[in-house]
């Protein structure tokens, strides 16, 4: 199975990421985390994404704040999936993290999810690498499965609460 990898402008991003992280992990798929910024380490951010096929990725996740730029920056240098997750920072809430991430130019694609959606973009991931992996797949399969039943079981709880009838 190829490995996604998850990188972040800045450790400040982590909190919004552990949640992608979580899931990567109850999903079986192998990842890798790094601090790898556009501005800051335009280099290694390049080298990265050039080197990322070879070294085992099929998916590269992105989360960035202010300018976000790395998404960007990945997808210039790689043909692998790059999905964005613009990350809530700065006075803007986010805006400028996200239209910053979705604003590609043509021939530059980059999936870009909600403000924060680290969530969303791990399932991109996931069901990406899944076109070519049956087992991941059927791990897909259940987890959708899983939250049809949460979703079951607080509308049961809700009813027996009395606040519908």
């Amino acid at each position: 199975m190829r490995k996604i990898a998850v990188l972040m402008g800045s450790l400040s991003d982590k909190p919004v990421l552990d949640k992608a992280f979580a899931l990567l992990d109850e999903l079986g798929i192998p990842f890798e985390a790094r601090v790898c910024s556009a501005h800051r380490t335009p280099e290694r951010a390049a080298e990265f994404a050039v080197n990322a096929e070879k070294n085992g990725f099929g998916v590269l996740i992105a989360a960035a704040g202010l300018a976000a730029h790395l998404a960007g920056a990945l997808a210039a240098r790689t043909v692998l999936p790059v999905v964005g997750i613009p990350v809530q920072s700065g006075g803007l809430g986010g805006l400028d993290a996200l239209l910053a991430t979705v604003q590609m130019p043509p021939g530059f694609p980059v999936a870009t999810v909600a403000v924060n959606g680290a969530e969303n973009a791990a399932l991109l991931a996931a069901q990406i690498l899944a076109l070519e992996d049956a087992g991941l797949r059927e791990r897909l399969l259940a987890y959708r499965a899983k939250l049809t039943e949460k979703a079951e079981a607080a509308d049961r709880e809700l009813k027996g609460e009395g606040a519908l009838s």
